[in-house]
């Protein structure tokens, strides 16, 4: 099989299409014929040898890449045959070998493709959609929901804003420049507002006008778009922190002096990690949050965004991501 292999940590340029042997499933395990696999930003922070949240550093040379969707084409000793032939998506956890034209996971962890959603889609949705579902848990979100998302032409801001919207909520979605903003005014946001203007902050509260304050900020970039939108609360709103991508993955959420938020009575909760398995519950949370995603995505409700690159390109696909030159999930495709 062709798959993408790192041998050294550095730049994009490492990332190198190769020809390597084709993996085999061990017991409980199925292979996938690969139609799509997710790139996530962890990814680019690991092939830069920033360690992140995974457990154990990783070994090289390695195969990134931790979404996949596609065919079941072989079975291991003991796994089911009814995977055989089917349609799946599965998260690797923080197993490699995502970027490949074959992948090998437990059959324990596929999820079955919903009819009408492509490969792509499907790993949007494996990973980040799970990770949407994860996070909308802290906000209560109703008609009277005024909810500002930064990053919402994103692979996460994307399904917050169908999400809020589809709960009836107000929704304002940043961005930045005319081509994301206008993306998402037609994802559904009420008001699209590009970030790079720096009077942005004016702009949203003009649009709410007097007396009326946003009650949600869905924040995954920290920094000082972060704190900004924190300003556009009212008293008992909500700060809901998943990323601090403006400080980089190993930075921290806002640094808010003692007692700046309790004096408008403002909450901050980070989502991250194990508050938000708790919150989802059951014997499998993880797999609780994916199936709520795939089927909202039956419903229609979740609709994928996908930047597509070639498997082949997948460097290029890494300095897009991390220059902020896509839009919605980037995918690459054997």
């Amino acid at each position: 099989m062709h798959a993408i292999r790192l041998h050294a940590f550095g730049p994009a340029e490492n990332l190198s299409y190769e020809k390597t042997d084709d993996p085999e499933p061990g017991p409980g395990q199925v292979r996938i014929k690969v139609e799509a696999a997710g790139v996530h930003l962890l990814d680019t922070a690991l092939r830069e040898g920033i360690q992140g949240p995974a457990p154990a550093p990783v070994e090289l040379p390695t195969i990134p890449g931790r979404e996949v969707a596609g065919v079941v084409e072989a079975l291991g000793e003991g796994t089911s045959e009814e995977w055989l032939g089917k349609r799946v998506v599965t998260h690797l956890g923080f197993a490699p070998g995502g970027y490949a034209e074959l992948a090998v996971v437990d059959a324990a962890r596929l999820q079955d493709i919903p009819a009408g959603l492509d490969a792509a889609g499907a790993v949007a949705l494996i990973g980040t959609g799970r990770t949407a579902m994860g996070i909308v848990q802290f906000a209560d979100l109703d008609a009277d929901s005024v909810v500002v998302i930064p990053a919402a032409a994103g692979g996460l801001g994307t399904f917050l804003v169908q999400y809020a919207k589809h709960r009836g909520a107000t929704v304002v979605g940043l961005a930045g420049g005319p081509r994301k903003t206008g993306l998402v005014k037609e994802n559904g946001a009420d008001l699209a507002v590009d970030y790079l203007d720096p009077q942005w902050p004016s702009v949203v509260r003009e649009f709410l006008g007097a007396g009326r304050a946003a009650t949600v900020v869905f924040d995954g970039v920290g920094g000082e778009t972060g704190r900004a939108a924190v300003g556009l609360l009212g008293r008992g709103g909500r700060h809901i922190v998943f990323g601090w991508t403006e400080s980089g993955l190993d930075g921290g959420p806002i640094d808010f002096a003692e007692g700046e938020l309790a004096e408008r009575g403002v909450e901050s909760v980070v989502t991250l990690g194990p508050a938000m398995m708790q919150k989802a519950g059951g014997d499998n949370p993880v797999r609780t949050l994916e199936s709520r995603a795939l089927a909202l995505a039956a419903e229609g409700v979740l609709r994928p965004q996908v930047t597509r690159f070639p498997l082949s390109e997948a460097a290029a696909a890494h300095r897009a991501l991390q220059e902020r030159g896509t839009v919605g999930k980037v995918v690459l495709e054997p």
